[in-house]
């Protein structure tokens, strides 16, 4: 094999490189991308289960405060029953 065809393959193995670094480099941002996606929903997710939380604890205190009026409703009927 002469010297030119000696560098034309030594190019082409440059270029197949190349072209495998520049496909990789593609895949890699795409999956960055998809990770930074998945960071923000992650946040979200987050955010929405302490909201959730914070809902609940208020929820059990609305119910608690229910169970104690209805408590009161009844005692106050049966007062009132007695009275009578």
């Amino acid at each position: 094999m002469g010297k030119f065809e000696q560098l034309v393959t030594s190019q082409m193995r440059t270029m197949d490189k190349l072209l495998f670094l520049q496909s990789e480099i593609e895949r890699c941002q795409k999956i960055e991308q998809e990770l930074i996606g998945l960071q923000e929903k992650s946040k979200k997710l987050r955010s929405i289960s302490k909201e959730i939380l914070e809902m609940k604890k208020e929820l059990k205190q609305v119910q608690e405060r229910f169970q104690e009026q209805t408590n009161e409703v009844i005692r106050s009927y049966h007062e009132k029953k007695m009275v009578m």
